[in-house]
């Protein structure tokens, strides 16, 4: 490409007057989208000007503008406050604010743009903070100081600064929606693939050679019909429609947290959704900000939903000081922060969930693994309900609209593993992860209902073991994942081939202790049979060495696939053989006089790791043995004994 001759994409189209300013493509539902480099926000020529008939809360009822359409972004007041239609009739539009709305008054302008709400995509999201509708906050705090003020214009992604550009494609090739042109190293960790927008296809007539770019600076030109598109790093996307793919993938892989009780016994799938429901006080925000830490996915998008602040603020502070396990670089690197805090505007919180799944599917297009954080699903839910409200909705349970299952739907429907649009192929996955808040830790209300409905695990917090200090207060027995089965053949080929039949025995075991327990509170344990007991026994190693596990620092923080299989391994092998010793007419007591039974609960922390657990294993197993000649008893292999038969 001759350089100088596009400068940039809005300067391209005004040397020629004969092109469009924008370039638009039709959209899988027939509607335009607009593919142009430029930014969406501002007043477009010809603005087209209505006024406010009234204020209710975040809600503004507006007329004036004959031809607005549902989903329109406008600009609202003497400030230009941000929104978006969210109702149109014969005789006013109502119009969902996005900003405080405090001293509007009527008859103040009411801007229309003519487009839809969109995500600005390119180089330059990672390692950001941003609103519930993209703005920077730490180029909002340079500009204005710590307090969002009202009606601030700041671009989402930064116009100065440029990228090191290497194409890809060549001249004379023909590309299709979803094509890479070329690579952009955004951050150590990623390599940020620059695509051909979706539903845009022409022949290359020319490319930007290798050097340092803006994300308006055009690095490709397509010819489509006569007609020349240049193409640049940065593109739109309305947020409230999924990106295209190619397929859909069946989600087979699990993503792995490093938490034992979520990978073990109740994993989620790469593409999978998942839900972690609990009361005030057991850890939703806690176990969410561990697996945003040390998750293995590449990408993680956080989006902080009506959650309170300071939680928000000590993520921010803990990130930047952690580093990638297998890179050793900042976590932060791969990360995107959505703070959309309880005291910002509650309208802000349904477009800050549909920002974020919006980035995900970008970086899922560009063939990556992403993890998608919305804590919480219930604050978004609850601003849903205080919309409809001031639109005179018709109220279902609890006060919520009868659509919001839709939303519901919509929102985790929008995860998955998928072969992405484009050359070369790429496969990514999105997968989502939503607190819900149900008030007092009830799981019959609306919000936890609908979302069950919805996704293949359940990861239910328990009030009764936070108080307990049992962290993370997953609750073994209402919890549930519909991906165990399917995940189990990655965990065969690549762990163990027998891993499936020691977590089936540990869970099966766990239930069976919990109806023990309600018998032994009544008689006491020591009236209990010798079999019974140790079933207590066995169940209290796996609560206290497996299943409980740290969140601040050490060795536990993050334990790998292997070492999870050889602690489950111990315990059940433990189980075994001393039941086929009780069998023998051996004493419990005998068995509960093994000092390695509290080093069972211990060695999770060992630094040594898988080491140290093998070890203790297998003098375990040798204690057993011993105990086994003394009485001049032949231990078999005891794997397959029903527990608690």
């Amino acid at each position: 490409m001759e350089q100088g001759r596009y400068k940039r994409c809005y300067e391209h189209q005004h040397a020629n007057p004969q092109r469009p300013t924008h370039y638009h493509a039709r959209d899988l539902r027939g509607e335009n989208i607009n593919f142009s480099c430029r930014g969406w926000k501002g007043v477009a020529v010809g603005e087209r000007r209505g006024f406010v008939l009234r204020v209710s809360g975040p809600v503004v009822f507006a007329k004036g503008v004959d031809d607005i359409k549902l989903g329109e972004v406008v600009y609202v007041g003497e400030e230009g406050l941000l929104g978006e239609v969210v109702r149109v009739s014969r005789d006013y539009f109502a119009v969902q604010v996005y900003e405080d709305t405090s001293g509007l008054r009527p008859k103040e302008p009411v801007v229309a743009t003519g487009k839809l709400l969109v995500a600005e995509l390119g180089p330059g999201l990672l390692g950001r903070v941003f609103d519930g509708v993209q703005r920077p906050l730490e180029d909002i705090a340079a500009l204005v100081g710590p307090f969002v003020r009202r009606g601030v214009k700041v671009p989402s992604l930064p116009r100065n600064k440029r990228w090191h550009f290497k194409p890809a494609v060549s001249r004379g090739e023909k590309l299709g929606p979803g094509d890479v042109v070329g690579v952009v190293q955004e951050t150590p960790l990623i390599e940020h693939r620059v695509m051909v927008p979706p539903n845009l296809s022409g022949v290359v007539k020319e490319v930007a050679p290798e050097g340092d770019y803006t994300i308006e600076e055009p690095v490709v030109v397509l010819e489509s019909n006569g007609v020349e598109i240049p193409v640049c790093m940065k593109q739109e996307w309305p947020v409230r429609q999924p990106r295209p793919y190619r397929e859909r993938l069946p989600s087979d892989v699990p993503l792995l947290m490093g938490q034992r009780v979520l990978d073990t016994f109740f994993p989620v799938a790469k593409g999978g959704a998942g839900a972690i429901p609990g009361g005030f006080g057991t850890g939703k925000t806690v176990t969410l900000h561990k697996i945003s830490m040390h998750s293995l996915s590449q990408i993680v998008v956080y989006i902080g939903c009506g959650e309170r602040g300071n939680e928000i603020a000590e993520m921010l502070k803990e990130f930047p000081a952690l580093k990638d396990p297998k890179t050793g670089r900042p976590i932060i690197e791969r990360s995107i922060v959505i703070a959309n805090t309880s005291n910002m505007p509650v309208s802000a919180r349904e477009a800050s969930i549909y920002m974020g799944v919006t980035i995900a599917e970008y970086y899922r297009d560009q063939g990556y693994d992403v993890t998608l954080i919305a804590d919480s699903t219930s604050r978004w839910a609850e601003a849903v309900r205080e919309i409809a409200g001031r639109l005179g909705e018709l109220p279902v349970e609890r006060g919520y609209p009868a659509y919001l299952p839709d939303k519901i739907a919509e929102f985790y429907e929008r995860g998955g593993r998928v072969k992405a649009l484009g050359k070369p192929e790429r496969e990514g996955s999105v997968t989502v992860l939503g607190a819900v808040s149900p008030p007092g830790g009830d799981f019959n209300e609306p919000v936890t209902i609908h979302t069950l409905r919805f996704v293949g695990t359940m990861w239910a917090l328990d009030t009764d073991l936070a108080y307990r200090r049992h962290f993370p207060a997953v609750n073994w027995l209402r919890s549930f994942s519909q991906y165990a089965d399917i995940v189990e053949r990655w965990w065969v080929k690549n762990v163990a081939p027998d891993f499936p039949q020691y977590r089936r025995k540990a869970l099966r075991l766990l239930t069976v202790a919990s109806e023990i327990e309600a018998i032994a509170s009544v008689v006491g344990e020591s009236a209990l049979p010798d079999d019974q007991r140790l079933i207590l026994l066995v169940s209290e190693i796996i609560k206290e060495g497996f299943l409980r596990q740290t969140a601040l620092e050490g060795e536990d923080v993050f334990c790998k696939p292997e070492k999870q299989y050889w602690l489950l391994k111990m315990m059940i092998d433990f189980h075994d053989k001393a039941y086929e010793l009780i069998k023998r007419r051996v004493s419990v007591e005998e068995i509960l006089r093994l000092p390695e039974i509290y080093e069972m609960m211990q060695v999770k922390e060992d630094e040594r790791g898988l080491e140290a657990v093998k070890e203790l294993y297998n003098r375990v197993m040798t204690k057993l043995e011993e105990i086994a000649k003394r009485h001049g008893v032949t231990l078999e292999s005891a794997v397959g004994v029903v527990v608690g038969a």
